[in-house]
């Protein structure tokens, strides 16, 4: 087993002279910093007051979920000799708020994804299985992650 430490700074940036003195007289602005990458700008989502222009927690909790798949997939195909030329994944997250509180319930990804091949379809639908099972963040979520992919072949062939 090996660990690798992951490090990020989070600033508010949304003082807008009064700090916190109201609930609303402040903005949920944040610059996230990781050391040699550029800076992300966040914010709450709209409906806590944030910025609809920029990401939000609930946002890049669903990008790393799409992610990690993604990527986890790509090495499965990769080592099962399918080779994937297209992939498009339309995630969607269920958060339920109860009171001041709330969780995600559910999070489904849609990957659509093409092969090279007809011939590869199986296979690559099988290799969503193992990115499933392969995905650092999948693993660590306390919630249901759900895949429901769309495999077909540039060359033609019948979804799977």
């Amino acid at each position: 087993m090996s660990a690798h430490r992951y490090a990020v700074t989070s600033t508010w940036t949304g003082n807008t002279g009064a700090g916190t003195t109201r609930y609303r007289d402040y903005r949920r602005d944040v610059t996230i910093s990781v050391s040699g990458k550029h800076d992300l700008l966040a914010s709450a989502d709209r409906t806590f007051h944030g910025d609809a222009e920029r990401w939000n927690p609930e946002d890049m909790l669903l990008a790393a979920l799409s992610e990690c798949h993604l990527l986890s997939y790509l090495h499965a195909c990769t080592a099962r000799g399918v080779v994937v030329t297209a992939y498009v994944d339309d995630a969607e997250g269920m958060l339920l708020l109860e009171g001041n509180a709330g969780r995600f319930e559910s999070v489904t990804l849609r990957p659509r994804v093409s092969v090279a091949d007809p011939s590869m379809i199986a296979e690559a639908r099988i290799a969503h299985d193992d990115a499933h099972a392969w995905c650092f963040i999948a693993n660590s979520v306390n919630f249901p992650v759900a895949v429901e992919p769309v495999v077909t072949s540039a060359r033609g062939g019948a979804p799977a």
